[in-house]
């Protein structure tokens, strides 16, 4: 672009900013003085007009005046050494559920209505366990691979980092994110099993060829270190896909509570098959059949069957703000928010309806749009005050679109507990309160 082409951009970039500050700042003089001549006539509009330039200019001063923090020295540097959100922010925690009995077989959900961006950061990504969280000393730990191969070979925690080593982006979401029966009350009671990051490790297609593969081989399976041995059946394709071995997430090393020193990454597979605290990689000619993909992760489907081996986590999306919880602030510009993820691929589009579903619009996606990511949207609204109902959905790149909740019942039936990907919607009442429709 040359530079006359540069200067008439910028220049329309700076008219559209200013159109909007203006515009902003019309509505809000229009807001208040309207009200004020609307009730009281002309003169008295003037003169409140006039008080209300005077508070205005009082609020003003005493933004001004310089805050306690900012007449004393702040913390030592080096007081931190590991860094910790502001207390202020305190509050921003995973939610544990109240009618959990027991805690070594249960999960937590990430705050999704206070997070913004896509990366989930370490502290706050969900949890699901098994048999609690082992405490496994990386120095002792192995990763056994054997069965159908041409050499069973045994790997310490350095040998893998000695792999070529990649980073990328996915999403991870439980199966039973949110199942059949869950109305919460918040976006993380509603969806909150899903997290995102930024994973480091080796693909896993390197170290089953340092192996070498038996051409009867079909299925891995993978087995964790914790109390539970979890276990899980792994087609052949996926291990050759994009499956990785994971040692880092979000820069550092994982958490105890997601597989240190070593997991499994499965993208776009339902979160229990990315197995934890990994120690052994069996090759086989068929899958397993283990407790987890028998009694456990099938769908039961109206005839009585069972829907087994369904892997794919599917498009989804869920507003975040304004979400059940929130308060509304008053009539006027408010962005909806949310995000969308599919295990099938990237987003392509994402939806908004402010009738409950009879119409819908489009919502823009905010970059960077990755495949098996988490996704931003974000979608300018004017509320007039009245009762509402929102709701979004997402469609995928092989055309894949979200469904209603009664669509999926009709073909599933209600004996489900997993693959839940339907439509969240939030209701807003006149007051601003937000609430789950459902509820």
């Amino acid at each position: 672009m040359d530079n006359d082409s540069t200067e008439d951009a910028l220049a329309v970039i700076e008219a559209d900013a200013q159109h909007t500050r203006r515009r902003f700042l019309r509505n809000g003089v229009t807001a208040v003085t309207g009200v004020l001549a609307g009730s009281a006539g002309l003169a008295t509009a003037t003169a409140q007009t006039g008080a209300t330039i005077k508070e205005a200019a009082a609020a003003t001063d005493k933004a001004l005046t310089i805050p306690p923090w900012s007449k004393q020295p702040g913390a030592l540097v080096g007081s931190r050494p590991y860094g910790k959100p502001s207390e202020f922010e305190s509050g921003v925690i995973r939610h544990l559920r109240k009618t959990d009995k027991q805690y070594f077989s249960s999960s937590t959900r990430t705050p999704l209505q206070e997070l913004d961006g896509i990366i989930t950061p370490n502290g706050l990504f969900y949890e699901r366990h098994h048999n609690g969280i082992p405490d496994i000393n990386p120095v002792e730990h192995r990763l056994v691979v054997h069965g159908l191969v041409d050499n069973a070979l045994s790997f310490t925690l350095n040998d893998i980092r000695r792999f070529p080593s990649q980073s990328r982006i996915y999403f991870l979401e439980c199966s039973g994110n949110p199942g059949y029966a869950v109305y919460g009350k918040t976006a993380a009671e509603v969806n909150g099993l899903v997290s995102c990051a930024e994973w480091t490790g080796v693909s896993l297609k390197t170290i089953l060829q340092e192996a070498g593969l038996k051409p009867e081989a079909k299925w891995v399976i993978a087995e964790g270190a914790d109390g539970a041995g979890m276990t899980r059946s792994i087609p052949l394709e996926k291990c050759l896909d994009d499956a990785m071995l994971v040692y880092s997430q979000n820069g550092e090393r994982l958490r105890p509570e997601q597989g240190y020193p070593l997991r499994l990454l499965l993208p776009g597979f339902e979160g229990n098959m990315s197995i934890k605290w990994l120690r052994r990689l069996q090759v086989a000619d068929q899958p397993v059949h283990s407790r987890e993909e028998t009694s456990k992760y099938t769908d039961i489907l109206p005839d009585g069957k069972a829907r087994e081996f369904t892997f794919v986590m599917e498009a989804k999306s869920i507003i975040t703000s304004p979400s059940g919880g929130q308060q509304v602030d008053g009539k006027g510009f408010h962005e909806i928010r949310g995000i969308a993820w599919s295990g099938k691929g990237r987003i392509s589009k994402v939806e908004i309806s402010l009738d409950e579903g009879k119409t819908w619009q489009p919502a823009q996606l905010q970059t960077p749009v990755l495949s098996k990511a988490l996704t931003r949207f974000r979608f300018p609204w004017e509320w007039n005050g009245e009762p509402v109902v929102i709701q979004s959905r997402a469609t995928d790149e092989t055309g894949y679109t979200q469904p209603t909740l009664e669509s999926l019942v009709a073909v599933r039936g209600v004996n489900n507990t997993y693959h839940n990907n339907a439509i969240t919607p939030w209701r807003i009442a006149s007051d601003g309160k937000v609430t789950h429709a459902r509820a």
